[in-house]
């Protein structure tokens, strides 16, 4: 009966048959390599199924050699299946377990074809041992029996022991066919099985790689969103730069103002003393206007007293001049006539006191 004794997994590759040298890949991607242990037949081998298809049923043989191409990757030759095997592995670590294995497995196959040829070494020397017997038992029933019968039944008798032993070594070689019929259809449960397995792994590996494929477009999603919302914040970088930068200008103007602030306040603080100056003069000039004015009018008062003083004196001297003229012309008239010189005289006086009372009033006119 078979069991795996390790797995691994690996991309497998097998030999181009024609060129002998390039690598033809037998899996798509990685799938597992397993060695079986068999142990009816004390047999090793390396087996690996993708999906439904069995890429790798190498019997292991303690003439193969492993050997490592590369830090991932090692190969053998099978000569039973006229090809040879590539793995490539994840890592270094994987490729270095699989060769340790190998190399173990070789060595108990080693062991086992040498416990083998000396089962058959053993089993061919105790066959030759009875051989050798049988002949002295025919001589000594020869020697009991007749002469007819020794010459009857000699050779009859070794006939029909070689059939013996061809019947027995065909029993025997049936029984292992028997076995090895056996252990491949137990074989072939497995890999039935495991093909199952696989198909079922292959099934959720499909889920999940739908699952990653949602998850990825999910992922992208978010990027776009994330891309947007470093460009958005991108340009509220710059407008918060744009506005730091003004706020610094208007901090500077602020800085400004509060200089005139400052400067208008410490002339706030001289404006009452400006005010109280202010005052004052307006006080003064008020005063000065009304002495101006009151001066004014007396000097105006002065000229009008004046030009009345004048006005009365010319007024005396034309009223003198009347005078004058009107008594020559009296003189002349009395001689030509008295009454109307008394006429006249009245009419003067009249008017003498006429004018009196003018002068009296124009005089108290200008002293207004």
């Amino acid at each position: 009966m078979e069991q795996p004794i390790f797995t691994t997994r690996a991309h497998v590759f097998q030999i181009d048959p024609t060129t002998k040298k390039n690598w033809v890949p037998a899996s798509k991607q990685a799938v597992t390599v397993s060695y079986f242990y068999d142990s009816t037949r004390n047999s090793y081998r390396i087996i690996s199924v993708d999906g439904s298809k069995v890429i790798i049923n190498s019997t292991i043989t303690p003439n193969m050699n492993f050997t490592k191409t590369s830090q991932k990757f090692g190969q053998w030759a099978d000569s039973r299946a006229n090809t040879v095997f590539g793995l490539g592995f994840a890592s270094e670590q994987q490729l270095s377990k699989f060769a340790e294995k190998f190399q173990e497995v070789k060595e108990a196959a080693k062991l086992a074809r040498e416990k083998s040829q000396e089962k058959m070494e053993t089993s061919s020397d105790q066959s030759q041992e009875s051989g050798r017997e049988t002949p002295s038992g025919n001589q000594a029933s020869s020697i009991n029996g007749t002469d007819d019968e020794k010459i009857s039944y000699g050779p009859e008798n070794e006939a029909l022991k070689s059939e013996n032993d061809r019947l027995k070594s065909a029993v025997e070689q049936s029984k292992k066919w028997e076995t090895e019929l056996q252990a491949l259809k137990e074989s072939n449960a497995r890999l039935q099985d495991a093909l199952q397995e696989a198909k079922s792994n292959a099934d959720s590996w499909k889920s999940q790689v739908t699952q990653c494929q949602e998850e990825n477009n999910q992922l992208r999603n978010k990027i776009s969103e994330l891309e947007l919302q470093c460009k958005e914040v991108n340009l509220e970088k710059e407008r918060n730069a744009q506005l730091t930068v003004r706020i610094q200008e208007l901090e500077a103007d602020l800085q400004d103002k509060q200089q005139e602030l400052e400067n208008l306040c410490k002339q706030a603080e001289i404006i009452p003393q400006l005010m109280a100056e202010c005052e004052n003069i307006t006080a003064k000039l008020q005063l000065r206007s009304i002495f101006l004015a009151a001066l004014l009018r007396v000097r105006v008062c002065s000229l009008y007293h004046d030009v009345g003083q004048l006005s009365l004196i010319f007024f005396n001297l034309l009223l003198y001049y009347c005078r004058c003229c009107r008594t020559e012309q009296q003189g002349s008239e009395r001689e030509d006539d008295a009454p109307a010189g008394r006429d006249r005289r009245q009419s003067a006086e009249t008017e003498e006191h006429e004018d009196g009372t003018q002068e009296v009033h124009g005089r108290s006119g200008w002293e207004d």
